[in-house]
């Protein structure tokens, strides 16, 4: 990952992982500290910034991924294109072409704010809590995917059709449902009334 001001303090010089901080918020979003990842996960969860990225291509198809099964978090299941945590003080637009480019090894040719939702989504399979204060965006990807097999199992575009279809027999991350819903007018004005979202 390269170093830049927002990731310089999350890097140790001698390269191990310090631990990684969220910023906390008000129901506001209005920034009221910092926690650890983990601990701000766990029961009853700390409302916490967050983001969700929401790609598609050409056709119209919006890009899923399959979480890896080492993720901590709901591994292997499916989610959108991209989903995180700014670190504290960086720019959530900035924190999500970051994560895309990490996860997926591809910078979105458009990306766009989407608006915001707020949501408390447990998870029972890890126990964890979602409690976050989520950022939108929609974007377009034009590039072949190069995905980081530490992060992504497998990716798939989909129609709304297809979704559905997906949707009702995979295992989906809690969270899904309520940030597609969230994003939908962003999504229908960006591929247009032909692509059905």
């Amino acid at each position: 990952m390269p170093i830049t001001p927002a990731t310089a303090t999350h890097s140790s010089s001698n390269g191990t992982a310090e631990a990684i901080l969220l910023e906390l918020v008000d129901e506001n979003g209005v920034t009221i500290g910092t926690a650890e990842k983990l601990s701000a996960h766990q029961p009853p969860g700390r409302l916490h910034r967050a983001f969700s990225v929401f790609l598609f291509d050409e056709q119209g198809r919006l890009l899923l991924q399959q979480r890896a099964l080492g993720k901590y978090h709901s591994p292997g299941v499916w989610s959108n294109t991209c989903c995180g945590h700014p670190y504290p003080g960086e720019a959530p637009f900035a924190a999500a072409a970051r994560r895309t480019h990490e996860e997926l090894g591809v910078s979105p040719t458009l990306l766009a704010e989407a608006g915001t939702v707020r949501y408390n989504h447990p998870d029972p399979d890890s126990g964890l809590v979602e409690q976050e204060y989520n950022h939108l965006f929609v974007g377009m990807v034009q590039s072949p995917l190069r995905p980081d097999p530490e992060e992504v199992g497998t990716t798939a575009f989909v129609t709304p059709a297809e979704l559905a279809e997906r949707h009702a027999k995979d295992t989906f991350s809690s969270w899904f449902m309520t940030v597609l819903d969230a994003a939908r007018p962003a999504v229908r004005e960006l591929t247009g009334p032909a692509a059905g979202w």
